[in-house]
């Protein structure tokens, strides 16, 4: 089954024999590939001939040897078509040293449209990011969105029930075709969960202690949507047994995200409009993964309910982070270049306290930009001040706006 990625389909259209290198970045299986052949057969409907398109995968062993980024240009100059577009992909290009010079080259030419893909964000770390700086567009992907698990399952309806599948069975695309099979699916994800680890983190990094790596995730997993620092990971594993000092704990949390199996959100002052530099909060690419991890006993529904708020606001293009107003908190704050949105995210406001609890933050925030409370209380939408209290799941259907 090949799930329709639309939003970011779109976006590879709309930068179409545009002069700037597309980067599609994210994890491993989170859709990449299918993407670049949904695009690729969409040029194809458009009259774009199959000798105009270069494709290749570098994690298929049929490419191997054109990891030497010498043998990569020479065998891409040689299938140039001449007089037309010629279309470039090159899938998990981070397998290739010194790619940026490969991409370079071709970039100075006005014959080629250049596509890379990376399950890495080394990839377009300062030093990569320098050389080819200014020519290039990233496109952010995340494993399915909730809508998107709706839409592939057939039918809009049941989103309750839908709601725990999707939590559960993983919003890896994959998973979806293992039609709901607990231990085809834990098989899968633990399959690509050592696959992040070994391949992409202790191989790259150099990690020795894998051992301790996987704690450090663990500690990240079990604690999503929980303020943290290095030193306060790093103090509670010694305490709990496992000595290790701070800066590895900043070397192996560096080495996660780039991999993107967790995101960080940075903290944010809200009256001093200041980032704030301490006690970040983490959160996790896929609740799937965290189960197969810890299990159904460390299911804490609100902070999952956080967690998936906060990627669909990362799918929604905005810069999220953790606000502080006064003493308090506000769970995201999200910007753009439209403006700004705060966000609540509560299982329930049912109880009178909870409701006045989750209000007082946002009350005591003096701008005008929308405030809006998310639940999963199946009740009609209400105002409190000009604070919005709405359905999570309708808004993370698109069936609300922001």
């Amino acid at each position: 089954m090949i799930i329709q990625r639309k939003e970011y389909l779109d976006k590879l259209i709309a930068f179409k024999d545009k002069k700037l290198i597309k980067v599609i970045s994210g994890i491993r299986r989170c859709g990449k590939s299918t993407l670049l052949k949904i695009y690729q057969k969409w040029l194809m409907e458009q009259g774009i001939q199959e000798e105009q398109i270069i494709s290749i995968n570098f994690e298929d062993m049929d490419f191997e040897e054109l990891t030497d980024y010498k043998k990569l240009y020479s065998y891409l100059k040689e299938r140039l078509v001449s007089g037309k577009m010629t279309y470039i992909f090159m899938d998990e290009i981070q397998h290739v040293e010194m790619f940026p010079k490969v991409v370079d080259s071709l970039y100075v030419r006005n014959d080629v449209d250049i596509c890379i893909t990376g399950s890495n964000a080394w990839m377009l770390s300062s030093e990569i990011a320098t050389m080819i700086s200014g020519r290039y567009v990233q496109i952010e992907m995340l494993p399915l969105s909730f809508k998107e698990y709706m839409e592939s399952t057939g039918s809009m309806d049941d989103r309750g029930v839908k709601y725990t599948e999707y939590l559960v069975n993983s919003s890896f695309p994959y998973t979806v075709e293992l039609k709901g099979q607990p231990d085809e699916i834990r098989d899968y994800l633990e399959s690509l969960y050592n696959t992040i680890v070994v391949k992409d983190i202790v191989s790259r990094k150099k990690i020795t202690d894998v051992m301790m790596l996987k704690s450090v995730l663990r500690f990240v997993f079990d604690n999503i949507g929980n303020p943290l620092s290095s030193k306060k990971i790093a103090d509670t594993m010694t305490s709990d047994g496992r000595k290790i000092d701070t800066k590895t704990v900043e070397k192996y949390l560096e080495a996660l995200t780039e991999s993107y199996i967790i995101y960080q959100a940075k903290r944010y002052n809200i009256k001093g409009k200041q980032y704030l530099r301490t006690l970040e909060k983490y959160y996790v690419v896929d609740i799937g993964l965290r189960y197969m991890l810890l299990g159904s006993r460390q299911m804490d529904a609100g902070h999952i309910l956080e967690n998936v708020v906060y990627l669909e606001l990362l799918r929604r293009r905005y810069d999220v982070y953790v606000g502080k107003v006064d003493s308090m908190e506000v769970d995201f704050v999200a910007q753009n270049s439209r403006g700004t949105w705060y966000y609540q995210v509560a299982l329930s406001v049912r109880d009178e306290k909870t409701l006045e609890r989750e209000l007082r933050p946002l009350m005591a925030i003096r701008d005008h930009y929308p405030k809006t409370i998310l639940t999963l209380d199946d009740d009609p939408e209400a105002q409190y001040d000009g604070i919005r209290r709405i359905n999570a799941r309708d808004w993370l259907l698109g069936l609300t706006d922001h």
